[in-house]
């Protein structure tokens, strides 16, 4: 009842019952507003500034309903967003709903355009077990690449224009953290599956899993690893096309820029994305001697990873897809404003062409 977040306040009590091994349980709850209109503002080194509205309401009609509506505007990405769920659908433990999305997004800087993604996506997703959960969709998407740059790459070039995607997909999880944020023990296993073809001009097979495991060593420091990997291969003769492929780098290689490694062109020095990566981490965190309720926190990491193979072809294509290494050093705050993350990384293995950062900063309040 308390992670609804429908109440205010939960009060459990219980009685005596009609017989000895009976028991009645009487909850006092007092409502509270689930109804919600915020305006945030934050900053990130890949995003730059940004700012967002969003309205929601938790509790739609009193019937649980989520319907939430967002708009998101940064100097690298524009956005809107509207998702609908209703958790009981058909009076059964089935969560269903919808997404309609709009996204603009600048790749100018790795990729020399720009890319707009309109569409929509068909949800629901059901318990298989306590910790298991199973979830399927079908989406239907527009993407435009646009505004290529006269010196763009060939490769992207040839990529501009329209083309749809239709898609159904799945998801498996299996999760046993202690708690969804900032877990000290357990871990947490995910499956993704998609399969595109069903009309549209797509027509690909992509999977991606994730790995988390986390343990508490001595209390508030934890050890974690993390891994991730995804493979998308074309059919049908088709190849797949560079809004479908994948991109690492930033949040996920830290010491690397966002799309800062992988096949690229040698002429043009345009990022391409792959078809096959994989990224895995380890960190450790821990207090670093400030007051508990400050809530302040050191991290440090080491992440791994590679982006590999692509359909294109030709003599000034260059596949760069060995192994990258960074490490570093955070410091997380959960702020009263918002969460406020600094990271300062290296890259211990690279390749000459590719593209570094040293700093990352992630910070995000909402009023």
């Amino acid at each position: 009842l308390r992670n609804l977040g429908f109440f205010e306040k939960v009060d459990v009590t219980t009685e005596q019952g009609s017989a000895p091994d009976k028991v009645v349980i009487k909850v006092k709850v007092t409502e509270k507003s689930t109804g919600e209109l915020s305006f945030g503002a934050g900053f990130s080194t890949q995003d730059g500034l940004l700012g967002d509205i969003r309205l929601t309401e938790h509790n739609l009609l009193g019937r649980g309903q989520d319907l939430s509506a967002n708009l998101t505007v940064s100097q690298r990405r524009q956005s809107i967003d509207i998702s609908f769920t209703e958790p009981y659908f058909l009076d059964r433990d089935l969560a269903a709903g919808f997404d309609l999305f709009r996204t603009r997004t600048d790749f100018q800087q790795e990729s020399s355009y720009d890319e707009t993604s309109t569409g929509g996506t068909l949800r629901m997703g059901y318990p298989l077990t306590e910790n298991l959960r199973h979830s399927v969709r079908y989406t239907l998407r527009a993407d435009e690449i646009q505004d290529v740059d006269d010196d763009a790459s060939i490769f992207i070039k040839e990529e501009e224009g329209e083309r749809s995607t239709s898609l159904v997909g799945q998801t498996l999880s299996y999760d046993r953290r202690d708690v969804r944020f900032l877990p000290s023990e357990g871990y947490y296993l995910r499956l993704d599956q998609d399969l595109a073809g069903l009309g549209g001009d797509n027509k690909f097979i992509r999977h991606e899993a994730r790995a988390e495991y986390y343990y508490s060593i001595v209390p508030d420091v934890v050890f974690s690893l993390s891994g991730s990997g995804g493979y998308i291969h074309g059919y049908g003769g088709e190849d797949v096309h560079l809004s479908n492929r994948f991109f690492i780098g930033g949040n996920n290689l830290r010491g690397f820029a966002y799309g800062g490694v992988g096949p690229r062109d040698n002429v043009a020095d345009d990022r391409l994305g792959g078809n096959l990566y994989y990224v895995g981490s380890a960190e450790m965190r821990f207090p670093i001697g400030l007051p508990e309720e400050l809530r302040i926190f050191g991290r440090a990491f080491v992440d791994a990873g590679s982006l590999r193979e692509i359909d294109v072809k030709g003599p000034t294509l260059d596949q760069s897809n060995g192994l990258r290494v960074g490490s570093g050093v955070g410091l997380s705050w959960l702020s009263p404003l918002g969460p406020l993350s600094i990271n300062f990384a290296v890259p211990v293995r690279k390749e000459d062409k590719d593209n570094t950062e040293f700093f990352m900063l992630s910070f995000g309040t909402r009023f």
